[in-house]
C-alpha cells in the first residue's frame, strides 16, 4: 500500500476543516481566516471560491446526496451554499458565539454556537430551538440510524431526539469533553476528554466504560467500518482499542507509535486502514489486524489540522497549518 500526491492547493490561512461531498467531486476546505474554497477531486482546481464568513469560518458540512454545503462561523452564522454553481442561497443567524459544530441528519441540520442548539431547514429557518446547554456545547455526533443527536459540554453528554427533539437519555461527566464519535452499528457512544481519558457509553444498556492514561488531551476519536476497533490521539501514539464484546476496559490497547504527539486519526468509510498524523507533519497508514506501519508513510511540510478519506477511500485530503490542502492517492 502506499500513498502518493495527487494534489495540492493553498488556502489564505490555516485549513480549519474539510468535507468531501457526497458524490466524491469536490472538497471544500474552510480557512481560518473565513473563506470557503471547492476543489476539483480531479485536479484540485478552485471551482468556486466562496466569501464564507467574516473574521473566520469554522466549519462545513455536506448534507447527505445533495449539493448543499453548510458553513458556520465566527459571525454567528450559519450559511448555505449551492455547490453546483458557488452561490449563497440562505443563512442562519445563531448569536453572539462562534458556530463551531454542524451535523445533518437527512434534510434537517442541527447547529452548535457556544451553549444555543438549534436545528435548520436548507432554507435557513429555525425549525427548533433547544434549551440552552449547562455549558458551551463542545462537540455534537448524529447516530448512525439517524434516530438522535449526541450533544457534550462540560459536564456531560445529552441525547436529543432528531425526530421529536425531546431527551432521549443523559450522561453525567465531571469533566471537559472534546470529542464525540458513535460506532457504525449504533452501539458504542465515545468521547474523548480532557482530564485526560476516554469514555465509553453503551445507551441501550446504561452501560459505562473508561479508559485512562492517556500523556494529553484526547481530541481525536475514530472508528473502524465494523466498529472493533476505536483509533485515539492523546499521546506520541495512536491508540487502537479492542470494542468486540463486552468492550475494551481492562484490555491493552495496541500502541501505534509517532514521534511527536498525534494530531489526528481517520479510518475509512468502507475499507479497514486507519491514517493516523502527528504534529512533526508524519502521516502513516496502518492495518488494525497486523498493528504495523505499512509503506504508506509521508512526511508533510507541516503538521496536519485534518484528515478526511474521500467517499470512495481512494483519497486522504489532509488540511495543514500553513494553509496548504494536500490530497494523497491511497493504491496498492
Amino acid at each position: 500500500m502506499n500513498l502518493t500526491k495527487h494534489w495540492a492547493a493553498a488556502l489564505d490561512d490555516y485549513a480549519i476543516d474539510l468535507a468531501w461531498s457526497p458524490d466524491g467531486t469536490q472538497l471544500a476546505a474552510a480557512s481560518a481566516a473565513g473563506g470557503i474554497t471547492l476543489l476539483a477531486t480531479a485536479d484540485g482546481a478552485v471551482r468556486h471560491a466562496l466569501p464564507g464568513h467574516d473574521d473566520g469560518a469554522n466549519c462545513v458540512a455536506w448534507q447527505p446526496a445533495t449539493a448543499l454545503l453548510a458553513s458556520g462561523g465566527q459571525d454567528g452564522r450559519v450559511k448555505f451554499w449551492d455547490a453546483a454553481n458557488g452561490q449563497h442561497v440562505a443563512s442562519a443567524e445563531l448569536g453572539g458565539a462562534w458556530v463551531e459544530h454542524l451535523a445533518w441528519v437527512g434534510s434537517k441540520l442541527f447547529a452548535a454556537a457556544g451553549r444555543t442548539l438549534v436545528v435548520l431547514g436548507p432554507d435557513g429557518n429555525v425549525a427548533h430551538r433547544f434549551k440552552d446547554a449547562p455549558k458551551s456545547i463542545s462537540a455534537l455526533a448524529p447516530q448512525p440510524a439517524g434516530g438522535c443527536v449526541a450533544v457534550s459540554y462540560f459536564g456531560g453528554v445529552c441525547l436529543w431526539d432528531a425526530d421529536d427533539f425531546v431527551v432521549q437519555k443523559e450522561f453525567p461527566y465531571s469533566n471537559g469533553i472534546h470529542a464525540l464519535v458513535w460506532s457504525p452499528d449504533n452501539k458504542w457512544l465515545v468521547s474523548g476528554n480532557q482530564d485526560p481519558s476516554v469514555h465509553l457509553w453503551i445507551p441501550e444498556t446504561d452501560i459505562e466504560l473508561q479508559m485512562s492514561g492517556y500523556e494529553g488531551k484526547v481530541k481525536h476519536l475514530s472508528f473502524d467500518k465494523d466498529s472493533r476497533w476505536l483509533a485515539t490521539s492523546g499521546g506520541r501514539d495512536a491508540c487502537l482499542w479492542d470494542c468486540a464484546g463486552a468492550g475494551p476496559e481492562g484490555r491493552e490497547p495496541a500502541m501505534l507509535p509517532h514521534d511527536a504527539p498525534v494530531c489526528g486519526v481517520a479510518f475509512q468509510h468502507t475499507h479497514g486502514l486507519l491514517a493516523s498524523a502527528s504534529a512533526d507533519g508524519v502521516v502513516m497508514l496502518w492495518s488494525p489486524e497486523r498493528k504495523q506501519p505499512l509503506r504508506a508513510t509521508v512526511k508533510m511540510p507541516v503538521a496536519a489540522t485534518k484528515l478526511a478519506w474521500s467517499p470512495d477511500d481512494r483519497l486522504l485530503a489532509i488540511g495543514s497549518e500553513k494553509g496548504v490542502v494536500y490530497v494523497l492517492k491511497c493504491e496498492g
